[in-house]
């Protein structure tokens, strides 16, 4: 799995079992033989990209470490109903008890690798790149993030530690744009930190006080009105990277990507995501 830290990824199989399981899975524990083992099928039942297939590997290696995992396709991969992503064969206690966490997970990722590839789609072709946001559910940031890339699109901070980025809420507390830029490099440079900084503007006015502060890397241009939003993207005329915020849906991105910014950044991908339905059968 590319780009996901492995203590992180053990960590969060093993607290999301003791979520299901925690003393044990009584109706498998009930009626299965201890030693049987169980080969079943992942079964898409929907059209979309399939991600989480290296996932559902790790859930199940974790369960039974002499589990045999066959996979079928890669995930990214376009799928529709009646395809098989994989099969599982491994001891049928241990394979019923991460049923459920694999698909949860899986149909998740899914959904939202199936909304970023269409975002990609809608704006291919040209040099703006689609970025996800900070929406996202808590402890599963690092896997919807991931599904974000498979599906062809892009991340932007992790979190409120690794990139600086001063919006309205900030503005509004701190003062001005002015005295919000400038607090922030202080702090940057008292604490010995090398982030970079994006803020927020509303409006051509509060573009242009930040034009005149500048020391920023990127202007966030949020709920600008296609022609506002190009002329704000001329005026900044590549001193600083542009990005457009608020109101981007699958009808406006293309529009939006035609004004020049840099970047979009789409809250949608991990908030607004459905599931892709697939379910694991076994196999008779």
């Amino acid at each position: 799995m590319q780009g996901i830290d492995k203590d992180q990824l053990e960590k969060f199989i093993v607290d999301a079992l003791y979520e299901d399981v925690r003393d044990g899975d009584h109706t498998s524990l009930a009626c299965i033989p201890k030693d049987q083992k169980t080969k079943a099928r992942l079964l898409v039942k929907d059209i979309g990209v399939i991600a989480g297939i290296d996932f559902a590997k790790a859930v199940f290696k974790q369960v039974d470490p002499d589990s045999k995992f066959e996979q079928l396709i890669e995930d990214g991969s376009y799928v529709k109903p009646g395809q098989e992503a994989f099969y599982i064969e491994a001891n049928s206690q241990a394979l019923l008890q991460a049923e459920r966490l694999v698909l949860n997970t899986m149909q998740r990722l899914s959904g939202i690798s199936t909304l970023s590839q269409r975002f990609f789609t809608e704006i291919e072709g040209s040099n703006v790149k689609i970025l996800d946001t900070r929406k996202t559910t808590p402890l599963m940031r690092f896997l919807e993030k991931w599904a974000v890339r498979i599906g062809g699109c892009n991340n932007y901070r992790d979190g409120l530690y690794d990139r600086i980025m001063i919006k309205d809420n900030h503005i509004d507390a701190c003062g001005t744009i002015e005295k919000a830029i400038l607090k922030t490099r202080q702090y940057l440079q008292d604490n010995n930190k090398d982030l970079e900084i994006t803020i927020e503007v509303r409006n051509l006015v509060e573009l242009h006080e930040v034009l005149a502060v500048g020391q920023v890397n990127r202007i966030m241009l949020d709920n600008f009105e296609l022609p506002i939003l190009a002329e704000a993207v001329a005026t900044v005329d590549g001193r600083f990277e542009t990005e457009a915020s608020g109101g981007v849906n699958l009808k406006t991105v293309r529009k939006i990507s035609k004004t020049g910014v840099d970047f979009i950044s789409v809250g949608a991908l991990t908030h607004s995501a459905g599931s892709l339905d697939l379910s694991l059968k076994v196999m008779k």
